[in-house]
């Protein structure tokens, strides 16, 4: 459901909807806040990283047979890897956003290991964002194992190539900011890897809600 907490409320689950919709409300505030005192890209930041989470937690949790409260659904989420697909969504989403940056800019050069590569390699180095980002996205989408391998690889890419602009380039925010987030997001993976090897997939696959 669009709004937190109506999918609840029409199934007649009250108490459910109204402590969703004040979760909802809560965290909007809260972004709200935080975009006046850090501006608009913290707010966008902490809504990425909370507040479509929770709203795909409360949606999932509306369309449940039988709707069960947002801890048991969080359980039930973790429990069937739902939080992995999740991320792989993500990665479609910004493997769109990178195409559209490409195609928009076509003059932007990637800074790779201190420099900014031209011509064919250029267009390379561009292109294997979006690309690899389709790839983990499917296969985090999937759950399949081969994509968590594809995944540790691009991010040790990426970890390799921040602290070397970082060493050449000096401080940079976003740079900082992509560096800690990439860390952060990477020991989560490593930390659901066993996700990517459940024990009886096709019975994951054909489970119902």
């Amino acid at each position: 459901m669009l709004l937190p907490g109506l999918g609840q409320w029409v199934r007649g689950y009250p108490t459910q909807a109204i402590w969703i919709f004040g979760t909802g409300v809560f965290l909007g505030i809260g972004t709200w806040q935080l975009s006046i005192i850090g501006g608009s890209g913290a707010g966008f930041f902490f809504g990425l990283l909370i507040i479509l989470p929770w709203w795909c937690l409360q949606a999932y949790a509306a369309y449940i047979p039988s709707p069960k409260g947002q801890w048991e659904t969080l359980k039930l989420i973790w429990e069937r890897g739902h939080d992995i697909r999740y991320l792989g969504g993500l990665f479609l989403i910004t493997a769109v956003t990178d195409l559209y940056i490409i195609l928009v800019n076509p003059e932007y050069a990637l800074t790779v290991f201190c420099s900014k590569p031209g011509g064919p390699l250029g267009v390379l180095a561009k292109a294997q964002s979006p690309i690899l980002h389709v790839a983990i996205g499917y296969g985090f989408l999937r759950l399949q194992r081969w994509s968590l391998f594809v995944y540790l690889a691009y991010a040790s890419f990426g970890l390799l190539n921040s602290m070397a602009n970082y060493a050449c380039l000096g401080f940079g925010r976003i740079r900082m900011v992509f560096f800690f987030s990439l860390l952060a997001f990477s020991a989560y993976v490593i930390w659901r890897r066993k996700c990517f090897s459940p024990p009886n997939p096709s019975a994951l696959a054909s489970s119902s809600l």
